[in-house]
């Protein structure tokens, strides 16, 4: 089975373009180090709960959209002889060029796939 990083963020609902030319920059560098795909996804219909929800999880304010990305590698030792290479290449990929939300409340983990529909 993958392997699959996500990562939840709270983007200023200004910033989409510069979230997506961002996200575009990223992509080929992940692609290069191994991952099989990359899903960056725009909140549209994300419900506010009563107890907690995703706004809560990442602090997002009134002007901020919930965004929700993940990375699929083929397996975690891919991912993880792939990573510190996307990093160091990273610089140089984005320049001087920040990230267009506030990374300190990005939320990111790595997960073991248990089910995939699409696998046989």
């Amino acid at each position: 089975m993958s392997y699959v990083d996500g990562l939840l963020a709270a983007v200023p609902t200004a910033n989409k373009a510069q979230y997506i030319e961002h996200a575009i920059k990223a992509a080929p560098v992940f692609r290069k180090h191994g991952a099989t795909r990359i899903v960056e996804c725009w909140g549209s219909d994300v419900p506010k709960g009563k107890v907690t929800d995703f706004y809560r999880a990442v602090k997002a304010t009134d002007d901020e959209v919930v965004v929700w990305s993940w990375i699929e590698w083929p397996d975690k030792a891919t991912r993880d002889a792939g990573m510190p290479k996307v990093m160091a290449e990273m610089e140089q990929v984005m320049g001087d060029s920040p990230m267009p939300f506030d990374g300190m409340r990005m939320i990111f983990g790595g997960f073991d796939v248990v089910m995939d529909t699409n696998e046989s």
